[in-house]
């Protein structure tokens, strides 16, 4: 038996798992019999839709009346959907959840259904009629949702367009199950050894393994090995992302957007400088990028370094170990700058029930927060005591979790659910918190240089590396807007040229990297990685504000948490007390990232 199947043996069974090291979801629902209940009420709430139908351009209090109806019906389904959802993570291979998802979705596809008239009829009030509708006191807790919505006024058809695409659902999909299927289920690697002498199966998921393994022949046989089926596959795989772009380019023509970047950007109110100013401030900093690689040539001793050799700690002896208890000391006291409320408010939670602790078998892998506005902020780890990453990793879904707390005790429920353009500053600003607060407690030189390493990688795979990600997205549509044919030649020529650049003139990129074009998942969802590049680039700037700031950039802060979805992202992250519209937030962000590989080439 292959060693990644021993390691899968060895968790516990869900049902041997104590109870006080898993979730508890009764702030959800008591019992799936309370579950159960409310689904059937869920149910026959759907009905209600139907006597606003028609009706929306009347009065501004049936609007209101039909948007209350909404937002009541919504916050009972995030209840139900959530509970579904988090026990069918706990076994993935236990039927009865699974069925409760399935039976909450189908409700759920119903009640979209049922409130589908919704926006056309509001789009179609005229917009002097909307003004006046919207000055009355009834639509004011509704006020910047009917705005939202106004905003799409040019960019929504006529009814049968409308339905013409909302026909094309599924096809539109046909290239990212495609890709899901040949790269998660038809794609066979083989085994490669490791350093152990075991013989361990190869897949995407053990791909990232053998990158950190500290036995450099493992690393290169096992990257070699990977590619080598990507290759053989590249003509499929070129196609099916060429046909994924065409369908961004599509979407974006048929609803008057200039381009599929801008609709993309569109949702969050971003302007097109902002991702521009991302590319433009990483390109500028890329010399102190490429020193990074060569100090970490020299410290490993390498005559020249590859892709392979990138993701293995500098000092990969360096040995790590925090139990649980210590692990949430330890965020806690590096969380101490945020204040008494959020310190004990977030312990109660993690040396409570919020969290679903260890791996067991049949769990979902990773990790995540699942926030709701009726209930506790629940977090899914799978920690193991050996793995620093891992106490990273609590403390950024602790940041989720808690901007969560905040946004949903402090907002309405149309306007606590923050976007995705944001939720990467709470997570990210916590693990800047934990990192600082480790460099200057370590108490080894080699402890030190661990947490040095892990911050440096961990700016370059999240600004540095999404940023070359993003501006591949960019390049590759621009191609296809102005007609120009997507191939393999052409992707795999447009990548080389990005890897060459963000790697540097000393760095040898294999001629099989160049495939990574067609295996990175979120190219399939364009013009989204980019929000991981300024998420955590807000992220250190505003906790060098807070560090070394006072109540007033702490006030500011802890208000953004507050803000839910009130405002637009950029404004809300301006009232925190940074400007994404401007480069000097991931300028601050790679100064950082120089200075620590400065710290780190002194230290070792």
């Amino acid at each position: 038996m292959i060693a990644s199947n021993q390691a899968a043996y060895s968790n516990p069974k869900r049902s041997d798992v104590p109870v006080c090291d898993t979730w508890d979801l009764t702030s959800l629902f008591e019992s799936d019999a309370s579950w159960l209940t409310v689904l059937s009420q869920f149910e026959q709430e759907i009905a209600g839709f139907a006597q606003f139908s028609g009706r929306l351009t009347e009065s501004a209090e049936v609007l209101a009346q039909c948007l209350s109806f909404d937002v009541k019906l919504d916050r009972l389904g995030e209840r139900l959907g959530t509970y579904a959802f988090l026990k069918t993570t706990e076994d993935q291979g236990n039927s009865h959840y699974q069925g409760f998802v399935a039976r909450y979705q189908n409700l759920a596809t119903k009640a979209g259904q049922a409130a589908s008239f919704l926006r056309p009829e509001i789009l179609s009030i005229p917009p002097e009629k909307m003004e006046g509708m919207m000055a009355e006191d009834c639509l004011k807790p509704f006020s910047l949702v009917l705005e939202r919505i106004n905003r799409y006024r040019e960019h929504t058809l006529s009814q049968p367009e409308e339905n013409l695409l909302a026909m094309q659902g599924e096809m539109a999909q046909t290239a990212s199950k495609a890709f899901r299927q040949l790269n998660d289920a038809d794609l066979k690697f083989g085994d490669v050894v490791n350093e152990k002498g075991e013989a361990v199966e190869l897949t995407n998921a053990s791909f990232s393994s053998f990158l950190i393994s500290p036995n450099r022949d493992v690393r290169k046989r096992a990257f070699h090995q990977y590619y080598k089926q990507f290759h053989g596959h590249e003509n499929t795989l070129s196609a099916t992302l060429a046909g994924s772009i065409h369908g961004d380019v599509y979407y974006a023509k048929a609803r008057n957007h200039q381009s599929a970047r801008s609709s993309s950007l569109f949702a969050d109110n971003v302007p097109l400088s902002v991702y521009d100013n991302l590319i433009t401030a990483v390109r500028k900093r890329l010399p102190e990028v490429h020193s990074y690689f060569d100090m970490r040539r020299r410290k490993m001793e390498l005559d020249e370094i590859h892709h392979y050799d990138t993701y293995v700690p500098i000092l990969s002896a360096q040995q790590s170990h925090h139990t649980w208890d210590d692990a949430v000391s330890l965020v806690l006291k590096s969380l101490e700058p945020l204040g008494q409320q959020y310190g004990q408010v977030l312990e109660k939670g993690l040396r409570g029930r919020w969290s679903d602790r260890y791996p067991n078998q049949g769990k979902q892998s990773g990790a995540f927060s699942c926030g709701t506005y009726d209930a506790d902020p629940y977090i899914l780890m799978n920690f193991k005591p050996s793995v620093l990453n891992d106490v990273f990793t609590l403390t950024h879904e602790a940041g989720h979790s808690m901007h969560s707390y905040f946004s949903a005790a402090n907002q309405p429920f149309q306007y606590y659910n923050y976007t995705i353009f944001v939720a990467e500053v709470a997570s990210t600003f916590n693990e800047q918190l934990l990192a600082h607060h480790m460099i200057r407690n370590a108490k080894t030189k080699e402890e030190k240089a661990a947490i040095l390493n892990h911050e440096i990688d961990s700016i370059r795979a999240t600004i540095v590396r999404q940023t070359m990600f993003a501006e591949f997205e960019k390049i590759t549509h621009e191609m296809a807007e102005c007609g120009e044919p997507l191939t393999v030649a052409s992707f795999k020529s447009i990548y080389s040229e990005l890897l060459n650049a963000y790697f540097g003139p000393d760095f040898v990129v294999d001629q099989e990297l160049a495939l990574e074009c067609f295996r990175i998942p979120h190219f399939y969802r364009a013009f989204y990685v980019y929000k991981y590049a300024t998420g955590l680039s807000a992220a250190i700037a505003l906790s060098k504000q807070v560090l070394e700031g006072g109540k007033a950039e702490l006030d500011s802060y802890l208000g953004f948490l507050r803000g839910g979805c009130s405002q637009d992202p950029l404004e809300l992250l301006k009232g925190a007390g940074v400007d994404m519209t401007q480069p000097e937030p991931v300028e601050t962000a790679l100064v950082q990232f120089g200075e620590l590989v400065k710290q780190l080439d002194e230290l070792i």
